[in-house]
């Protein structure tokens, strides 16, 4: 039988301590953007990378307003978000050249939603074939990248987008 290993979620797993509350209202509460894998900070929503990606480079924009669904956000922050996707889309382009890009919303827990009390948009870099066998069959994703080193890569790719300086993309 093969294996997989992935050691790093089991600090997750044996966590008997869930904090209480929204994860993305404490992430975006928190000063420590690289442990929390928050790229950018804008004036109404955050990039934050995704701690267990669909793929490589899987992004996040979460608006700083705590809310179930798109309909209870204010224009300016719907397309402060919008613009933070493409803002996304174009460091993934440009940093991974994907093939391609899932972007969506899942809005509640029966459309998908893991953390369905907070709405957020995901950014899924694809690549021609990166459904293969294992994806199907075994329903397991490979991540060949750490994500801490991937962090990095973008964190100096936003920092040249939008001319953020080096100590923080915020």
């Amino acid at each position: 039988m093969e294996r997989l290993w992935s050691p790093w979620r089991m600090a997750y797993l044996t966590n008997a301590e869930k904090p209480e509350g929204c994860v993305f209202c404490r992430k975006l509460a928190e000063e420590n953007d690289a442990e929390n894998l928050l790229l950018h900070r804008g004036r109404r929503a955050a990039i934050i990378m995704n701690l267990y990606p669909y793929n490589t480079g899987h992004l996040m924009v979460i608006p700083y307003q705590h809310a179930s669904s798109t309909e209870e956000l204010d224009s300016d922050t719907l397309t402060e978000m919008m613009e933070l996707v493409n803002v996304s889309i174009r460091i993934l382009r440009r940093t991974m050249r994907p093939d391609g890009f899932n972007v969506g919303i899942n809005i509640g827990r029966a459309a998908g939603a893991g953390i369905a009390e907070h709405v957020h948009i995901h950014i899924v870099p694809r690549w021609a074939g990166d459904s293969n066998f294992l994806t199907i069959l075994g329903q397991t994703r490979v991540i060949p990248e750490l994500l801490e080193d991937t962090y990095q890569r973008l964190v100096a790719a936003l920092q040249e987008e939008l001319g953020t300086p080096p100590e923080r993309a915020s």
